[in-house]
C-alpha cells in the first residue's frame, strides 16, 4: 500500500473512532442578552446550572440563542433545535417538565431606611408610594385592582426603554428597577426574586425584601405570585426526561448553591405545583 494512502487510512480511522467516542450534546435553548438568567458568555446562573446538569449527564453543552422567549418552545424545542430548557414554570403545558428545583416568588421591595409596612395589595401605603412593576406580570394586574395603573404608566414604559408591547416582545430592564428604587425615584419596586436577587445583592442602598401573597381580584379570581420552576424537555422525550430527573436528585445541593450565590432565598417547592398560564412573564 501507497505508504501516503495508509497514513490517510490511518487518519481516518482515528477521526472515526474519535468522533464515536465524543460526549453527546446537550443543547440547551438559552438567550444570548438575558441576565441574570443567560448570556452569550455564560454569565447567567441559568448558565450556570445548565453546566453542572450537562457535567452530570456526561454530556457537552451547546447553547442555541434566541430572541424571542414567546416562540422559542415552537421554533426551538418543538423543532429539535434543542433539547432543554430552564427556569420552565413547573407543569407548563407545551413541555413535559421534571420536578422543580426551586420555587420562589415576586416580592415587595423597599428602602431599608424608610422601611415602609408593606405586606399585601391593600397595604396603606400603595395608595400614594411611587410604584414600580415590570409590565405583563402578576403585578401589573394588582396595580390595575388597586387603581394605581395610570399615574404609573409612564414609569413602567420607562423599564422598556418606551417601546410599545403590540406585536412584539418587549425586554424590560429590572436592573434599572432595583437602581431606581435605591436612588429614590420609586419608592416601592414589585418583581420576581430571581429576576432581580442579584440586583439587590449588589445594592450599595440596603433593600428590603418581602414575599407577595397570593391576592384576588375584584372577580374573585386568584393572582398566583408564587411558582415552581423546572426544566422542560420536548412532550415524548422521556428518555431525556428520566436522564435528568436522575442527575438531579444528585445535582439538587448543586443547584441550591448557585442559586444561594445568586442571592435567590428558595423556597419549598410545592408537591402538585399550580403553573401559570404559558407565556406569562418572568422578568
Amino acid at each position: 500500500m501507497d505508504p501516503m494512502r495508509f497514513i490517510s487510512v490511518a487518519a481516518a480511522l482515528l477521526l472515526a473512532a474519535a468522533a464515536a467516542t465524543a460526549a453527546p450534546t446537550l443543547r440547551v435553548c438559552a438567550a444570548d442578552d438575558d441576565l441574570p438568567y443567560s448570556t452569550a458568555t455564560g454569565a447567567g446562573f441559568e448558565d450556570r446550572l445548565a453546566a453542572q446538569l450537562g457535567a452530570a449527564l456526561g454530556m457537552a453543552v451547546e447553547r442555541v440563542p434566541f430572541a424571542d422567549p414567546r416562540y422559542i418552545v415552537r421554533d426551538g424545542i418543538d423543532k429539535d433545535m434543542c433539547d432543554v430548557m430552564l427556569g420552565v414554570d413547573s407543569g407548563d403545558p407545551r413541555l413535559q417538565t421534571t420536578s422543580p428545583y426551586y420555587r420562589s416568588s415576586y416580592v415587595f421591595l423597599t428602602r431599608a431606611k424608610d422601611a415602609p409596612d408593606v405586606r399585601d395589595w391593600n397595604s396603606e401605603v400603595l395608595k400614594t408610594a411611587k410604584l414600580g412593576v415590570i409590565p405583563g406580570t402578576p403585578a401589573e394586574t394588582m396595580l390595575r385592582q388597586i387603581g394605581r395603573y395610570s399615574d404609573s404608566f409612564s414609569y413602567l414604559m420607562s423599564l422598556g426603554g418606551n417601546r410599545a408591547m403590540r406585536n412584539r416582545f418587549v425586554r424590560y430592564d429590572v436592573e434599572k428597577l432595583v437602581r431606581d428604587l435605591a436612588e429614590g425615584r420609586i419608592d416601592v419596586a414589585v418583581a420576581w426574586a430571581p429576576a432581580v436577587a442579584r440586583y439587590v445583592k449588589a445594592s450599595k442602598e440596603p433593600l428590603r425584601s418581602v414575599v407577595v401573597p397570593e391576592a384576588r381580584r375584584s372577580d374573585g379570581e386568584r393572582v398566583i405570585f408564587s411558582y415552581d420552576t423546572s426544566i422542560g424537555v420536548k412532550k415524548g422525550n422521556t428518555l431525556l426526561l428520566s436522564q435528568i430527573e436522575t442527575a438531579m436528585a444528585r445535582l439538587q445541593p448543586v443547584f441550591d448553591q448557585v442559586l444561594g450565590s445568586e442571592g435567590i432565598t428558595a423556597l419549598t417547592p410545592q408537591t402538585a405545583p399550580m403553573a401559570a398560564a404559558a407565556g406569562v412573564v418572568r422578568q
